[in-house]
Order: structure tokens, then sequence, then C-alpha cells
């Protein structure tokens, strides 16, 4: 191949085949503070694909009341759910990225597995910085969020867009916007929830409780919901219940508008009135377990419903590094290397 005089041998464009797959999750605070805190829901919050609200109205709502007021109270809610590897979320990916370099190891020695967050660090844009100058030609994005949605999903493919569009030479990309009925993944979550079943016994119903986002959302086409129910429908097939042994529920609203019902709170506090005390509980919208499922879901929203005269409360843990979680993960970017 000609070079050009002067041009290093990096600079030379020789025509290298790396493939980088970037595992890319929603985000953590770096630490358990209010200061780290803030600044990770002001740039969380701040997106416009996360909050709908005319924006300069919501910047006044934010920096006026929010940042003023919420960065304390989640600070203590992280510190609860803290590790000694630190945030579970990031100490979770960390586990995913190793195990699927583990498993590519066999299957393709020129694919690296990379890690971002949407919010926080690493950042999106860092990370692919890192794959650039690790000479990496070829991306293939999985965001971990089984349940494609625009302030999930569609607000990765915008760092990245906002990323690439400062790169002279754009790598080959593939984005993958989803895996909500992968027959791998309907199956690690039903094995989930059989273990849980055999170990502990099958409960009067089971919750499958997805995070929610407002209403609006659905009806300005957003698939998000639909996607939530199908997951639902598959894992019940699969496991074999009945229509009366489980249902799907909407967690971690906030504000005044209509949000996707059933609410998940407001669900558990009802059944022990029409005779439900015995559940369990799975967030299969959640690819690894964080504050949303540790605190509000094992911690919060058990006390509502024991409060409500529940007797038996249990959280199936999600799929995390499980290995069939990981072989679920080289499956659907198989395709693409």
């Amino acid at each position: 191949m000609y070079k050009y005089k002067g041009l290093s041998k990096a600079q030379g464009h020789q025509g290298q085949n790396k493939t980088g797959i970037l595992l890319v999750n929603l985000g953590t605070p770096d630490e358990p503070t209010t200061p780290s805190v803030r600044r990770y829901l002001a740039e969380f919050l701040a997106d416009p694909r996360v909050v709908e609200i005319p924006r300069f109205i919501w910047m006044l709502i934010l920096h006026g009341i929010i940042l003023r007021t919420r960065p304390a109270k989640s600070a203590a809610l992280y510190k609860s759910v803290w590790t000694e590897d630190g945030s579970p979320l990031m100490a979770i990916t960390k586990q995913q990225q190793h195990k699927l370099s583990q498993l590519l190891q066999a299957e393709a020695n020129d694919t690296q597995v990379y890690i971002a967050m949407r919010y926080g660090n690493p950042s999106i844009a860092s990370t692919l910085q890192q794959m650039q100058h690790d000479g990496v030609n070829k991306i293939v994005v999985l965001p971990l969020y089984p349940q494609y949605a625009a302030p999930t999903t569609g607000t990765v493919f915008d760092a990245i867009a906002k990323e690439l569009t400062q790169w002279r030479l754009v790598p080959s990309l593939h984005f993958i916007n989803g895996y909500y009925d992968n027959p791998l993944f309907i199956k690690a979550l039903a094995r989930s929830i059989r273990d849980d079943f055999e170990q502990n016994g099958q409960p009067q119903k089971l919750i499958l409780s997805y995070h929610g986002m407002p209403e609006r959302n659905l009806h300005l086409g957003d698939p998000y919901y639909c996607y939530c129910i199908a997951t639902t429908k598959a894992v019940a097939a699969e496991l074999g219940l009945s229509e009366d042994q489980y249902m799907s529920t909407f967690q971690s609203r906030f504000g005044k508008a209509k949000w996707l019902t059933p609410y998940t709170d407001e669900t558990l506090a009802g059944l022990p009135a029409k005779g439900v005390k015995d559940i369990a509980v799975i967030c299969p919208a959640f690819s690894a377990d964080c504050l949303e499922t540790l605190e509000e879901i094992c911690e919060e929203n058990k006390e509502v419903f024991e409060q409500a005269g529940g007797e038996s409360y249990r959280y199936i843990a999600a799929l995390n590094a499980d290995d069939d979680h990981i072989e679920m993960m080289l499956d659907v970017v198989k395709p693409y290397l």
C-alpha cells in the first residue's frame, strides 16, 4: 500500500480490521455523595429525551428546585446500596464485559469489548475516543436495555452520533436497538424465575415490574410499553403460567403527569386486600441490578406490600453476569462480528 511521505504508520491507513463491542448502560454517580449525585442528575435530567418538557421551563425547575433538594436524598439511597467495588451497576457491567470478552476469545480474537455509561463515567465520548485510539474500525453498539425506549436506547444513539460527527473517518457502525423478544433472553429470564420457584415455592402471583415512562410517550409512538408486554407474555408462556398467575406493572415514576400503568407501588398496596399475600417480583427491563431494583423494589416496595398486609415478598435478581445472560449478549452481537 502506498503511503504519503511524512505520515506515521498509524496515519498510513493500512486497512486495519478490528471490531469493538460497546456495552452501554444508563450510568451512575462516581461516589454516593451529594456533589457527585448532583453532577450525575444534572447531566441525566437535562437530556431532552429524558424529560420532554419545554426546555426553558424545565431548566428553571431542574436548577431551581430539583438539583437543590434531590441530590442529598438520592446520595443517601445510593450509599445504602454501594459496595466495596463501588456502584452495583458499574461493578456488574464490568463483570459482563469480562465474561463476554472471555466468550469472544473463541469466536473472534480481533474483537474487544468496551463499556460506557450514557450519563457519568466512563462516558460514551471518552470510550469511543479510546476505541479510535485502539484502531477499532468497526463498532457494534449494544445498549443494555432489552426493550427499546427513546429516553434510554434512543439517547444512546444521540450521544454516539454527536461524538462521531467530529471524526474524520467514521467507522462501520451497527446499532442494536433492543432484544425484548430474543429467545435466549426469554429463556434466561424464565430460568431465573424457575430457579427461584424451585427454591422458595411458587408464589400466588409473579409481578414483572418495568421502569415507567410518561403515557404521553406511548401515544407519540414510543414502542416501549408494547415491548414490555411482549416480554411478559413470552416469559409467561415459557413458564407455562396462566393469566391470573402474573402481571406487568411500571415503577419509578416522578412528576404529576400520568405514567404507564398499573403502577408497581399502588398495585402492591392493593394486592393483599384481594387475597394475594405471597408474591415474587422481577424487573425484566434492567440488565443489571441498580438503585431502582436494590432500593426501590427490594426495600421501598417490600415495605409498601407488607404494610398493606402482605406476608411473603421476594425480589428475583436481574440477570446481571449470569452465564446464560452473557451467552444471550453474544447471540445478539454475533451476526455483526
